[in-house]
């Protein structure tokens, strides 16, 4: 019994040893049916292409680079004015750039190492694609966005009303993503460019200025008159280098429910049109309370 159980192993042993065998013979004929001088030469080929890839986009990016920065720094030179925009669109032409030529060197990498672009392109062309549909909004911003920034539709400082959103105040951002603008309570709007419909940009022209003041007209319309008008030379000389034109006597208007008034027109500096008109309308009250004429005081009801 023992004598069989030591041939049935030494039988086991020795048929694994050939399996062993089989397999390092098997390994050595692949390993010697290899062309290994052509593997050698493939390597090296393929080696100096893309070492000629690198060097090549290399100097394509340093070389581009170089250009894009001398003609942005050109036209900063000459529009000081629009130093904001020209640097926004300087980092969007740079950011074009880098990721454009991204493409185009990781295409020829892959080419150069035998991979299927192709395949891979239409891979990524449904996969583009389902992502597209979940960033549709992103897209919109950017594209809104780079319209703005290019059509010079508002500058950093100036003073807008976007109608659709009913927001108002001064911009203190202009990305290609969002705008960021603050209210005159100092809230801090962040907008979507997406979002952005209609912008009324209030610092491109100046601001029409209206003073009305009441006035009793039986007290004497001509002697009011004369004292508003010598109230806009004295104010309109102090403030000259606020106002562009008038300040402009128009005349008595009615307000309503024979509430008379009379308007003073003129065009102001953006921004200083509120800071204006309380000092016009309190020159005119305060003077024409001097001169012993009646600043009616009633509310002005409507609709009686």
């Amino acid at each position: 019994m023992l004598l069989l159980n030591s041939q049935t192993v030494d039988s086991s042993n020795t048929s694994v040893v050939d399996q062993a065998t089989e397999q390092l013979s098997a390994w050595q004929k692949y390993w010697q049916t290899i062309d290994w001088d052509r593997v050698f030469s493939i390597v090296v080929q393929k080696g100096l292409t893309i070492l000629a890839v690198l060097v090549l986009f290399y100097l394509i990016r340093r070389i581009g680079s170089f250009l894009i920065d001398q003609s942005f720094e050109r036209q900063k030179r000459k529009m000081t004015d629009n130093a904001t925009r020209i640097e926004t669109i300087h980092a969007l032409s740079m950011n074009v750039f880098s990721y454009t030529l991204f493409f185009f060197f990781l295409y020829s990498i892959l080419d150069t190492l035998g991979i299927p672009v192709g395949s891979l392109l239409a891979g990524a062309g449904i996969a583009g694609i389902a992502i597209g549909l979940g960033a549709q909004g992103i897209t919109n911003d950017i594209i809104t966005g780079f319209f703005i920034i290019m059509e010079q539709q508002i500058d950093v400082g100036d003073y807008i009303r976007l109608t659709n959103l009913q927001i108002e105040g001064t911009v203190t951002s202009v990305g290609i993503r969002m705008l960021q603008m603050k209210a005159s309570d100092g809230t801090v709007h962040f907008i979507p460019n997406r979002n952005i419909t209609t912008i009324s940009n209030l610092s491109r022209a100046h601001m029409q200025v209206k003073v009305d003041v009441r006035i009793q007209p039986d007290e004497g319309y001509d002697k009011i008159s004369r004292l508003i008008d010598q109230a806009n030379q004295e104010l309109a000389e102090y403030f000259k280098d606020e106002i562009f034109d008038g300040p402009t006597l128009f005349g008595m208007v009615d307000l309503g429910n024979s509430n008379y008034a009379i308007r003073t027109i003129m065009y102001v500096t953006n921004g200083k049109q509120y800071k204006l008109q309380e000092e016009f309308l309190t020159t005119y009250v305060k003077k024409l309370n001097q001169n012993g004429f009646t600043i009616p005081n009633e509310p002005i009801v409507i609709g009686k």
